[in-house]
């Protein structure tokens, strides 16, 4: 009897400890289906959405938010207020507004604001309360849900596509689209371990529950329809999506409709014009690529005939210019095929079928299996693609870890843009466009004054970036909220360069080899789980057997900067003594270079205390010496080596120049004997 009371109270202590252990990071899920009616003549649709919401979460909840993008292109919204109070301050001698935004939402007219008005909604059948303010929908239930509950949500609304104005909306007079449908429908906000994530539309960044869609949309029969998801009635629509040598029928109506589903994803995007072109290719083992873009050939010879004198002799006639502009979207979708095994080996699968490259909106954007271009950019098109692995697959919270999103896409696009021009031996120059800075992707050269040992540093432009913010002087923290900034300059920087040298010097930390590991580690252990800044870093450390969170407490939470110095150098006893200095107030580990002039060559490898650990050899023909950890309560750190001063040609710290030392000048010596 005892022995049975005894079982009873560990197997209630046990079951009690899991109960208030930490829970597993569990996932909202959603499943849309959706009817659309659009209208081309008044530019407006109608819709029915059936939305099943399971409650994963260990919360009752009583209320659910849904976002409504679009009635931001109203005057007076907070977005078109936000951008016009920006446009207030000049940094570098520009106004700081969006060039794209300006004060153009003020200017709307009626049929050219945009809007989502809800016209009825119903939980399990049963009619719910609700309250637009103004792009979020806040619904208060008439019957909680429960953890782990299931509930079905019916509603019918109606939406006027804005005149485009910022990522989505109609007839963009640069590319002649007509509808380039991003954040088009209601969406549920995410509801995670954090809460409810009803951000208002003001400028940027989405944060999205992953689920399964099936939208279906009704159009008039001439317009061609690019998006996520797959098209499940092809062979009917045609277009070049039907199987080869399948005879689409004739449409007998005025319109058709198209048949998507999209598994697994957190947003549906489409585009749709009457003019477009569409390209495929089918890469082995892998997803089919479109490339679907707008050959008004009426607007493109304006185009043409727009162009300065110079320009126009160089494509002969408007018939060669159209011709450049069809082989340059070709070279789109030629580079997909050659740069999707490399982006697979570094960065993890393409888990998808098919990938669009879709010619819409007003710069890059990206959504899941798609993105919107303005024109045949190949840097644009991989970065945006790149988007893929650091927010479709992963699913950061954008609005609070915007540089997880763009600075991890910029480093990783660099790459592969680095890759593409090495195998194709073509100069890529293009400027990023999108909200964050124009960045020159590679420059002419990958040899210059950053190689080392015959290598480079293909993300030269992204601390060039940082820099450049620094000595702005209106750095803000990388915790900073999207939105929050107190410029479109500094977001721009920080969430796009400054996270970009947050992976490059990871690696200059960790070494380059266990930092490749840290990202498909990361890919595999947390993609379609909406991982914060903390889940990386613990993956990161678990691969460097290293400890890393004070270099995320430094670089993330603060905008304190790297700088170091040679301080000085002596020699006693027969061996040189190297001083060094902390000038900045961020502690690193330092790597000091040091050039005998016999020719030969010695590291010095100075660990940081807080690491408690050290990064394995880079360079085994170089060798090294590995020293005491440096405290950073010190200041100075100082080191010998076992040659005479005599003996030393150049001393340099950080000769890869990963370190994103805001002063170099002082970082090298050379030695005059």
């Amino acid at each position: 009897m005892m022995r049975k009371k005894v079982c009873t109270l560990v197997t209630f202590v046990l079951l009690t400890a899991v109960a208030w252990a930490q829970p597993d990071r569990w996932q909202q899920r959603v499943k849309y289906t959706m009817d659309i009616a659009m209208n081309v003549t008044t530019n407006r649709f109608t819709g029915k959405q059936r939305l099943e919401y399971t409650n994963n979460s260990p919360d009752t909840l009583k209320k659910v938010f849904y976002h409504l993008y679009w009635n931001a292109f109203q005057p007076n919204s907070m977005m078109d207020n936000r951008s016009r109070v920006l446009g207030q301050k000049r940094v570098n001698n520009r106004a700081d507004w969006d060039p794209r935004v300006k004060d153009r939402i003020l200017n709307l007219k009626e049929d050219e604001i945009g809007y989502q008005k809800i016209l009825s909604l119903k939980m399990n059948g049963a009619a719910q309360k609700y309250n637009v303010q103004e792009t979020i929908l806040e619904v208060f239930l008439s019957q909680p849900i429960a953890p782990k509950a299931k509930v079905v949500f019916d509603m019918d609304f109606e939406a006027q596509v804005p005149l485009q104005v910022r990522r989505s909306g109609r007839d963009n007079p640069q590319t002649g689209v007509r509808y380039s449908m991003s954040q088009w429908y209601p969406k549920m906000c995410e509801y995670d371990y954090e809460g409810w994530h009803p951000t208002p539309y003001i400028a940027r960044e989405f944060y999205g529950v992953w689920g399964d869609y099936e939208v279906n949309i009704t159009i008039d029969k001439k317009y061609m329809i690019g998006g996520s998801g797959y098209l499940q009635n092809a062979n009917q629509v045609g277009f070049g999506y039907q199987d080869a040598g399948i005879k689409v029928p004739a449409s007998t109506g005025s319109t058709l409709t198209w048949r998507f589903v999209a598994p697994n994803v957190h947003d549906f995007m489409w585009a749709a014009d009457p003019d477009y072109v569409h390209l495929t290719r089918t890469i082995a083992n892998g997803p089919v690529i479109h490339v679907i873009y707008n050959r008004d050939t009426t607007l493109l010879t304006q185009k043409y005939n727009a162009l300065p004198d110079n320009d126009r002799k160089a494509f002969a006639n408007a018939e060669k210019y159209i011709q450049d502009f069809d082989e340059k979207w070709k070279r789109v979708a030629d580079a997909a095929v050659i740069v999707l095994p490399y982006i697979e080996k570094k960065f993890g699968a393409y888990p998808y079928k098919q990938y669009s490259f879709i010619q819409g909106g007003d710069g890059g954007m990206e959504y899941p299996m798609g993105t919107l271009l303005f024109g045949p950019s190949i840097s644009t098109a991989i970065h945006e693609w790149m988007h893929s692995w650091y927010q479709m697959m992963l699913g950061t919270n954008e609005s609070e870890y915007a540089w997880m999103d763009e600075g991890f896409t910029s480093y990783a696009s660099s790459l592969v843009t680095n890759y593409y021009q090495t195998v194709t031996n073509s100069k890529v120059t293009e400027n990023i466009v999108g909200t964050g800075p124009r960045k020159k992707v590679l420059v002419d050269s990958l040899a210059g004054s950053n190689s080392f040992l015959g290598k480079a540093n293909p993300h030269e432009d992204g601390y060039d970036g940082y820099f450049g913010l620094v000595a702005s002087h209106m750095e803000e923290p990388l915790t900073t909220h999207a939105d929050h900034f107190e410029s479109n300059f500094a977001y721009s920087l920080a969430s796009y360069a400054k996270g970009e040298v947050f992976l490059e010097q990871l690696g200059y930390i960790v070494g380059a080899p266990v930092r490749d590991k840290i990202l498909i580690d990361y890919y595999n252990q947390w993609r379609f789980k909406h991982p914060n800044v903390n889940d990386f870093i613990r993956v990161a450390e678990k691969a460097s057997d290293m400890k890393l969170d004070w270099y995320r407490e430094y670089f993330v939470n603060t905008t304190k900067t790297i700088d170091y110095g040679i301080d000085s150098l002596w020699e006693e006893g027969g061996k040189s003594k190297i001083r060094i200095k902390r000038i900045g107030n961020m502690p690193m580990p330092i790597d000091v270079l040091i050039q005998f002039k016999d020719g030969s060559k010695l590291m010095a490898y100075v660990p940081m205390y807080l690491m408690f650990g050290q990064k394995p050899v880079e360079d085994a023909s170089i060798p090294r010496n590995v020293y005491e950890p440096w405290k950073w309560t010190h200041p100075q750190y100082t080191f010998e080596i076992n040659r005479k001063l005599t003996d030393l040609k150049v001393i340099e710290i950080d000769p890869t120049m990963r370190l994103a030392d805001v002063e170099r000048k002082n970082n090298k010596l050379d030695i005059p004997w």
